[in-house]
């Protein structure tokens, strides 16, 4: 048995280092955490300083004996895993799971998977650091006492199987207010003048007036006095300017470019760079630094000026700004600059390593240097001015690798002009007045919404993914894209001295993966900021991260924060199972015409629906779930009307009515007892479907239906041999059992199927 045990998190790490090390070192995985709170109950001793009751699950036990006769042989264990709290705590809970002592584990920590950076870290072990394991520990603690004691109150308030969270509360809660703004914005309209201008030479140039004008009146007057006017260059501006690249990749900037730039949501970003770091092609990629190494920046500079040549290089030093960057030591980097790029099996990771490559390398180069251009036309019989601006690169420096994108480009960008002087005169080839409107402030994609967080101090590098992921899983966010409206707005024109409106329509608004607040996610938020308003405020979210920053540094105690914390929710939490309201979003409608009872819409138990009549009137009340793109906020009396047009009655099929409606799984057709899904594919709707149709759906199910069985038993009408996706397989009842190799599922019998369905592991139970 080799002396030296090297524990590291996941298996892809450990494949790599084992190849660095000698045969006298097994490296072996814990798959992430050993030990966790269990999910059954709270599991904190309040009462004793927050003592958690940590336990080895189920699925771990195995591993954990296998890891413990390891460490009783070997005689010194490396603990390996990442350099953050949370691999600092994986290493703590690995100690205490298999009884190491202190004199037989080294803790050891590396920034890049590299034969180098691993013998170094060897020869400079330390101790298991306690203060990051408590700054990872309260904060694990604080958000199992938000999350236990939160979502009962929205399963009893609002809906039941609800949940609410520390972080990711107020990451709904940023969506849910954006969306406030966006229902209580008011367009504004104002006019543009833009004019296409030649001079004598035959240049032309496009220049618009510098202002809006507020209405078409002033518009329309303007727009007359620039008939019959002479036009000349008044003034023309050129001034330096140089343009410097950007830092270095931290994780929620690459986040936020893999998103703008390859469409990767936040959650594929991170799964690509974990996978890229356990390869050892990238540095550690959870990181709030800027910096790099003086390895990297020699590195750097020596490809630059090979490749570039010398002028393109400007060795740079970048400093981070927040003071808690978690620990980290690096940007996240390329490990050998030198490789440009590699063939890679996933082109989506190859991707994202081109994009750190050029993001690094351009960090290291020289500014740009442009010439920035401003023209300004004049004319005899206007007192404004028309403006344009353009500009010229006369030295790309970085430029030539690497340029920022951009969340939401509202302005257009600027271009070449021509070579003007002051005094050219200028014909007006045409002008136009433009009506424009006055647009929403953009709704937020994962990237911006990164940006927000991180910009509030919500959250770690660690938490921005799967807090995203979370709000959208629980429905209280989706992303979606929007096609837009049609707009109208005025145009004018004047050529040969004419002025010309019409009414021109254009599509406006369309929106291409953007977070939407769902119903019950403004449900939730607008209970949950009026009951606990401390744990949704922004400043407090982000002064508890401080504190664990402290905690982190050894300047506070972790239990003794938790407890300042704690009291005050305590007595918010039984305030608010005390005396608030149901919260249901209800909004009356109006009056169902043909009853006179009132009709409301609001949050039901299985999701926003419409209701007409009260529950104590004497007939029960009528009820109908909202359609994909409805919401309670907008939904008008006449489109609820609409939702009780369903169930319908086609018509009688064997002497059975057919059914069309919308159930909890969307639209569908019953015939005799069978539910047929009318999908997508299909174009049909169950407002306007025939009968005819839906016997043809009908017969299409059961054919299809009847090329699954293989066979089915006079002994018990729930048990079936079926023809799955996967291939044959038993059905009993609810349960689906794999047909063991070997096995003919076309000559099963009864007694055989009954054999498999005994032998069969228990089935895994869903959580709720």
């Amino acid at each position: 048995m080799s002396k030296n045990l090297v524990i590291v998190e996941s298996p892809a790490k450990a494949k790599t280092i084992e190849g660095y090390l000698g045969k006298d070192f097994v490296v072996k995985s814990s798959f992430g955490h050993v030990r966790d709170l269990p999910s059954k109950d709270i599991s904190i001793d309040i009462e004793n300083d927050f003592e958690p009751n940590y336990v080895i699950p189920k699925e771990k036990k195995k591993l954990v004996q296998e890891l413990k006769n390891l460490s009783d042989k070997a005689e010194i264990i490396w603990l390996a895993t990442d350099e953050d709290r949370e691999g600092e705590a994986i290493s703590w809970h690995l100690m205490e799971a298999l009884g190491l002592s202190e004199d037989k584990v080294k803790r050891i920590v590396f920034h890049e998977i590299t034969k180098s950076a691993i013998l170094s870290a060897i020869e400079s072990p330390r101790k298991v650091d306690i203060n990051l394991v408590n700054a990872q520990q309260a904060r694990r603690i604080l958000d199992r006492l938000v999350g236990y004691e939160m979502s009962p109150i929205l399963w009893r308030k609002v809906k039941p199987s609800l949940s609410a969270g520390r972080v990711q509360s107020v990451a709904v809660r940023i969506i849910a207010e954006r969306e406030q703004e966006i229902r209580a914005f008011t367009p504004q309209a104002s006019f543009r003048l833009i004019g296409n201008f030649i001079n004598e030479e035959g240049k032309q140039i496009k220049a618009e007036l510098d202002r809006k004008l507020e209405n078409w009146d002033v518009a329309n007057e303007l727009l007359s006095s620039t008939i019959e006017c002479d036009f000349s260059v008044s003034e023309v501006e050129s001034k330096p300017a140089t343009k410097s690249p950007v830092a270095p990749f931290t994780t929620s900037t690459l986040q936020q470019e893999a998103s703008r730039k390859l469409g990767y949501s936040v959650a594929q970003t991170m799964t690509l760079a974990q996978k890229l770091y356990e390869s050892g092609k990238i540095t550690y990629m959870r990181t709030d630094s800027v910096n790099l190494s003086d390895l990297a920046l020699n590195e750097a500079e020596k490809m630059i000026r090979s490749v570039y040549g010398d002028k393109y290089s400007k060795r740079r030093k970048y400093s981070t700004k927040s003071k808690g960057a978690q620990e980290a030591h690096e940007a996240i980097r390329p490990v050998d600059l030198t490789l440009k790029s590699f063939e890679a099996d996933d082109a989506r990771a190859k991707r994202l390593y081109d994009l750190i490559w050029k993001r690094t390398i351009a960090s290291q180069m020289a500014d740009a240097k442009l010439e920035r251009t401003t023209i300004k036309i004049s004319g005899d019989k206007i007192d404004r001015l028309f403006v344009a601006k353009g500009e010229v690169i006369k030295f790309d420096g970085f430029l030539t690798l690497y340029t920022e994108g951009k969340d939401d480009i509202e302005e257009e960008e600027d271009g070449m002009l021509p070579d003007l002087k002051k005094g050219d005169k200028m014909l007006s080839e045409e002008i136009i007045a433009i009506e424009r409107f006055s647009y929403h402030p953009p709704r937020y994609t994962e990237a911006s919404l990164v940006k927000k967080m991180e910009e509030l101090g919500i959250g770690r590098p660690s938490t921005y993914a799967p807090t995203i992921s979370t709000i959208q899983k629980r429905g209280y966010v989706e992303k979606k894209s929007t096609e837009g409206t049609q707009q109208g707005f005025r145009y004018g024109t004047v050529i040969n001295n004419e002025i010309t409106w019409i009414e021109k329509t254009e599509t406006t608004g369309a929106e291409k993966n953007k977070l939407f607040p769902t119903d019950i996610g403004i449900v939730v938020n607008d209970f949950l900021v009026e009951n606990f308003q401390r744990i949704l405020d922004y400043n407090f979210t982000a002064k508890v991260e401080k504190q664990f920053d402290e905690i982190a540094e050894g300047e506070i105690v972790w239990h003794k924060m938790l407890d300042e914390f704690y009291k005050p929710f305590h007595h918010d939490v039984e305030e608010t199972l005390e005396n608030s309201e149901k919260a249901t979003g209800q909004r009356i409608l109006g009056e169902d015409p043909k009853s006179g009872k009132p009709i409301l819409v609001r949050i039901g138990r299985f999701g926003p629906m419409v209701q007409i009549g009260e529950a104590s009137d004497e007939d029960k009340p009528k009820f109908a779930s909202l359609r994909e793109g409805q919401n309670i906020q907008d939904i008008t009396l006449e489109e609820a009307l609409k939702l009780f047009d369903l169930p319908r009655t086609l018509g009688t099929y064997e002497g059975k009515d057919v059914i069309a409606a919308i159930g909890r799984f969307g639209p569908y057709i019953k015939v005799l007892s069978t539910f047929v899904s009318i999908t997508k594919a299909s174009e049909l709707k169950p407002e306007d479907i025939t009968l005819e149709q839906a016997l043809t759906l009908y017969h299409q199910k059961i054919e299809a239906d009847s090329k699954k069985l293989i066979s089915e038993f006079k002994e018990d009408e729930t048990l079936k041999v079926l023809n799955g996706r996967y291939g044959p397989f038993i059905k009993h009842g609810k349960n689906n059992i794999r047909i063991p190799k070997g096995k003919d599922a076309e000559s099963l019998t009864y007694e055989d199927c009954l054999e498999i369905i005994k032998a069969a592991p228990e089935p895994k139970r869903k959580r709720k």
